[in-house]
């Protein structure tokens, strides 16, 4: 905080002690000080609003910082051990790290992680992956008897030949899901560990899990051209390359085409934060964790009084007071400097 500054001994408290939970500590920080002298109340809706903002701000700085300290390093100006600046973005940026499957919409074709095909939107695909060795595929044609429900069942399927424990079976529902054999029952049943694959009608495919992944290399439209035309640098299974356009990922050679062939290592956006509360009989919104919609902030914990700051910056905008905007401006400003 900025030296000289006087604050109230809540104001410290609040910052300072974890409540319940991060996004509550903050909202009740932020309202202490816009109460201190009157400045305004600050609806549940518009801190929501502007709780958003400021968490992505503080996530799309991360890289600018973690950038920054690169830089530093290269120039011999930054520590090891626990003055290394750059591990601890590293695990922050890192929170924010998913691998799932990608959902094939045609062919070799698949599409980029969404909250519809991976529950999430991605802010940087990191690398591809394919997995090199195909088992068999096929669709399910019947629903297990018992109630262990973990079967996968395709009277089609010769499993006997070249299916063993612990290979990978992908299938698609609500996403690319991933299952392991656990038992070979017969040439047409499964036993998984998994209770959703034991449905009729459902596509999957099976990879041998003792092959690797290979990273696929991401080309441009024009490169990509050239290398498949080309006898010598062609794509293949062992070599697979990518690129993107819009919101879909063509893979190659054409033969990835399966489910659940590619996997995506990404980076996310921070989950919306919301905070929730109940109303009592005078109006007053008390906060609670109740509701389905209750989401709490993601980021790391140090980044609370950054994230109290930049709030308190929106809400000066919106209730036209210069002095909360300046404050927090000036604050921000200086955390920035003792960290530079």
């Amino acid at each position: 905080m900025k030296r000289g500054a006087i604050l109230s001994p809540s104001f410290f408290l609040l910052i300072f002690t974890k409540k319940f939970t991060m996004i509550n500590t903050v909202r009740n920080t932020v309202l202490s000080v816009l109460n201190k002298n009157n400045y305004g109340y600050l609806s549940p809706s518009d801190f929501n609003l502007f709780a958003k903002q400021a968490q992505l701000d503080i996530f799309e700085n991360y890289f600018y910082e973690y950038n920054y300290q690169i830089n530093k390093e290269n120039a011999r100006q930054s520590g090891t051990g626990y003055a290394d600046i750059r591990k601890g973005i590293e695990e922050a940026i890192e929170i924010f790290s998913e691998t799932k499957g990608l959902v094939r919409t045609a062919d070799n074709i698949y599409s980029l992680p969404s909250q519809t095909t991976t529950g999430d939107d991605y802010y940087l695909l990191n690398k591809a992956l394919v997995y090199q060795t195909l088992l068999d595929e096929g669709t399910t044609t019947a629903i297990s008897a018992g109630t262990g429900n973990n079967k996968l069942i395709d009277s089609a399927a010769n499993f006997t030949a070249d299916i063993n424990i612990g290979d990978i079976i992908a299938y698609e529902n609500g996403g690319v899901q991933y299952a392991k054999v656990t038992v070979k029952d017969n040439s047409t049943t499964l036993t998984t560990n998994r209770t959703d694959l034991n449905a009729i009608g459902r596509p999957y495919a099976i990879y041998k899990s003792t092959t690797k992944f290979e990273e696929a290399e991401k080309v441009t439209h024009s490169k990509i051209t050239m290398l498949n035309n080309s006898l010598l640098t062609a794509p293949n299974l062992t070599f697979p390359a990518y690129t993107q356009e819009a919101n879909a990922l063509t893979a190659f050679p054409n033969t990835i085409d399966s489910i659940g062939q590619v996997q995506a290592q990404y980076l996310r956006y921070p989950a919306e934060p919301k905070w929730t509360y109940v109303t009592l009989a005078n109006g007053t919104p008390v906060f609670s964790q109740s509701p389905a919609d209750y989401q709490d902030f993601e980021i790391p914990l140090d980044d609370e009084v950054g994230l109290i700051l930049k709030i308190l910056q929106y809400a000066g905008v919106m209730i036209r007071e210069a002095d909360v905007y300046s404050f927090a401006q000036a604050e921000e400003n200086q955390d920035n400097q003792e960290e530079a």
